[in-house]
C-alpha cells in the first residue's frame, strides 16, 4: 500500500489529541533486519496509489438505545452518531426498538413489530436517527425477532392463529415464559412478518436486519428463501442486507446457507475458539488452530461473510455477565487487533471502545459510563478501523495466508498480496519475543501499528522470512 499516511494522517492526529501518553509504548515493536539482508528494489513512489477500501471493509456496532445515552432515546443517540463515525463505525445495529412486554422487560419480547418503545421516542425520531446516520455515511440495521412475540402482544388477541398451539394453548419456546411461539405453517403469519420488514423500510429507511435466532426449528428455511429476496427487491435502488444470528457453518444450519443471508455469526470461532480454547492463555499455536478451523469452515459457505467479535449483548450480560477482561485478560488487546485484521466483518458492542468495563443489563438499559475510559483500547479500535478502511487487503473476503513462526506463543498471518498486503503478528506470551516469521509478502511496508496513539509512518523492508520483536501480550500490524 503506497502513501497510506498521506491520506489518513489527519484522522490519526485527531485521534491522538488528549490521549494518555502513558499508553504510548504499551505494545512497542521493533523489527530486526540483519545488516547482510539483500536490498529490495521496490521503493515508495510519490505517484503510486494504494488500493482503497470498498463496501467490504466495514465495521458494525451493536447499540442499545436505552443504554447508549443518559436519556436513552433515539434523539440523544443521534447526537452521538458523529462519535461513532469518528471511531470508524460504518453500520449501526440497533438492538430491538419495539415496545416490550411479557412481564420481564426483555427487548426480545415485542408487543408490536410496527411500533417503537415509547421510552426511546417515536417512529419519527427513529427516522431522524437513520437520516442523520445516512448523512454521515453510515447504515442502520434493525434487530429483527422472527421467532416469537411477547405473551401480551397485539397479535395474541387480534390474530391468535398466528401462534403455535399445543392442546389448545399457545406455546412458550424454549420454556421462555414471557414469549409465545409464532406459527410459520400459517402463510398469513409468514406474510405478516415479511410485511413488517417492509414497513421499516417505508417508515424509517433502514438498511438491513440482524435476524435473531434463525436456527429456530420453527422457522423453515423456505420462509427465508422467499422473504429475503422479496424484501431486497421491495424498493428500487434500495439495498437491504441480512445478517443471520447463527453460525451457518454448523451442519444444523446448512439449509440456511443459500437463502440470501450475506453475513452470519462466526459463533464457533469466538465462543468455542477465542473464548473457551484460548481465552487468557499464551498459546499462539492454539490460536492458529482456532483461526485455521474457522477459515476452513468459511470456505464451505461462500459467499457468506463472517461477523467476528469478542463480545456481544448475550455474552456481556447473560449467565451472570462476562466482561471482556474476565474472558481474555491481557489478550483483549491483541485479540482486538485480530478481529480488525482477520477475515470477516468486526463487531463492536456498545462501550467496548472504552474498555467494556460494565455488565450492561439490557432488560433494564444500564447506562454506559462513558467517562470510565480505557484510552489504549479506544486508540487501538480507532486506528485499526482507519487502517481497515484504507486498503482492500483488509476487505472481508481478501485473501489470507497463515505464516509460519518459530515461537509457539506467536501467531502471524498476511492479508492481501503484492503491493497491497497487511501482516499481523500477535504475541500471546508473557514476555517480549523476537520471532522469525516466514511466508511473508516481501516489499517495502509504509505503516506500522502496535497499539499506541497513532500509526507510524515507516519505510521498512521485509523479506519472505523476517525477524520481528513483539512485546508481551502485544501485536504488530504492518501494511503497504
Amino acid at each position: 500500500m503506497k502513501k497510506l499516511l498521506s491520506v489518513i494522517t489527519a484522522a490519526f492526529l485527531f485521534s491522538s489529541c488528549g490521549c494518555n501518553k502513558d499508553n504510548e509504548n504499551d505494545s512497542t515493536v521493533s523489527s530486526d533486519v540483519k545488516n547482510d539482508t539483500p536490498a529490495i528494489e521496490e521503493t515508495i513512489q510519490e505517484g503510486d496509489e494504494f488500493s482503497v477500501a470498498t463496501g467490504k471493509n466495514r465495521v458494525i456496532y451493536e447499540l442499545n438505545t436505552g443504554s447508549f445515552t443518559t436519556e436513552g432515546t433515539f434523539k440523544a443517540a443521534g447526537e452521538k452518531l458523529q462519535d461513532l463515525k469518528d471511531l470508524g463505525v460504518d453500520i449501526v445495529w440497533l438492538m430491538p426498538i419495539y415496545p416490550r412486554g411479557g412481564g420481564i422487560n426483555s427487548p426480545y419480547a415485542a408487543t408490536d413489530f410496527k411500533d417503537v418503545n415509547p421510552k426511546y421516542g417515536k417512529i419519527s425520531d427513529l427516522k431522524d436517527f437513520v437520516s442523520k446516520a445516512h448523512t454521515l455515511g453510515m447504515e442502520v440495521w434493525l434487530d429483527w425477532v422472527p421467532n416469537h412475540t411477547a405473551t401480551d402482544a397485539k397479535w395474541v388477541t387480534s390474530n391468535p392463529d398466528y401462534y403455535k398451539k399445543k392442546n389448545g394453548e399457545m406455546v412458550h419456546p424454549n420454556n421462555y415464559g414471557d414469549v409465545f411461539q409464532l406459527n410459520y405453517s400459517n402463510p398469513d403469519l409468514a406474510e405478516a412478518m415479511t410485511n413488517c420488514l417492509k414497513f421499516w423500510i417505508d417508515e424509517a429507511d433502514i438498511d438491513g436486519y440482524r435476524c435473531d435466532y434463525v436456527s429456530s426449528p420453527e422457522i423453515p428455511a423456505s420462509y427465508w428463501a422467499k422473504a429475503i429476496p422479496e424484501v431486497k427487491n421491495y424498493k428500487s435502488g434500495k439495498t437491504i442486507t441480512f445478517l443471520a444470528e447463527g453460525d451457518l457453518t454448523d451442519a444444523n444450519n446448512s439449509g440456511l446457507v443459500s437463502t440470501g443471508f450475506e453475513y452470519d455469526y462466526a459463533w464457533g470461532f469466538q465462543e468455542g475458539g477465542l473464548y473457551k480454547t484460548v481465552g487468557k492463555g499464551i498459546s499462539g499455536t492454539s490460536l492458529q488452530k482456532v483461526c485455521e478451523k474457522m477459515l476452513d469452515a468459511t470456505e464451505k459457505i461462500k459467499p457468506i461473510i463472517r461477523m467476528i467479535y469478542l463480545t456481544n449483548h448475550d455474552q456481556n450480560y447473560n449467565d451472570g455477565g462476562h466482561l471482556i477482561s474476565d474472558i481474555y485478560g491481557e489478550n483483549v488487546y491483541p485479540f482486538t487487533a485480530l478481529i480488525f485484521t482477520f477475515k470477516g466483518m468486526p463487531l463492536l458492542y456498545n462501550g467496548q471502545e472504552i474498555g467494556g468495563k460494565q455488565i450492561l443489563d439490557y432488560f433494564n438499559d444500564t447506562k454506559i459510563k462513558w467517562n470510565d475510559r480505557d484510552e489504549k483500547m479506544y486508540n487501538i479500535i480507532k486506528n485499526l478501523a482507519q487502517l481497515k478502511h484504507s486498503t482492500n487487503a483488509l476487505a472481508e473476503d481478501a485473501t489470507i495466508v497463515v505464516n509460519k513462526t518459530d515461537n509457539s506463543q506467536v501467531f502471524a498471518y498476511t492479508r492481501g498480496s503484492g503491493k497491497n498486503a497487511v501482516v499481523t503478528v500477535i504475541n500471546l506470551g508473557t514476555s517480549d519475543a523476537t520471532v522469525s516469521v516466514s511466508g511473508l509478502t516481501s516489499g517495502v511496508y509504509t505503516s506500522k501499528y502496535t497499539g499506541g496513539e497513532s500509526i507510524e509512518k515507516v519505510s521498512e523492508k521485509v523479506l519472505e522470512t523476517q525477524s520481528f520483536t513483539i512485546s508481551k501480550k502485544g501485536f504488530m500490524v504492518l501494511s503497504k
